[in-house]
C-alpha cells in the first residue's frame, strides 16, 4: 500500500485512512518519531502492560546497574 500526505502550515500530517485501518491505530494513541537516514520511522508507543514478560528467559548475570557505570 502506498499513501501520501502533505505537511500543513502548522507542521501537521493526517495519516491516511487506509494506513490507520491497516495498523488499527486509534485517535489519542501516542507515537514516537525515530530519525532514520533522510526520513523518519513512526511507531506507536506500547502500553506498559504490553511490555510485561518481554524479557522472559533473559540471563540477569552480568547486568550493569547505574552504580556500576564509570
Amino acid at each position: 500500500m502506498v499513501a501520501t500526505a502533505t505537511l500543513s502550515s502548522k507542521f501537521q500530517i493526517s495519516i491516511p485512512k487506509a494506513v490507520r485501518e491497516a495498523q488499527a491505530w486509534q485517535a489519542g494513541q501516542v507515537f514516537v518519531f525515530i530519525p532514520k537516514g533522510g526520513g523518519v520511522l513512526l511507531a506507536p508507543v506500547p502500553h506498559r502492560d504490553a511490555l510485561t514478560g518481554i524479557a522472559g528467559g533473559a540471563d540477569p548475570k552480568g547486568y550493569r546497574d547505574r552504580d556500576d557505570r564509570y
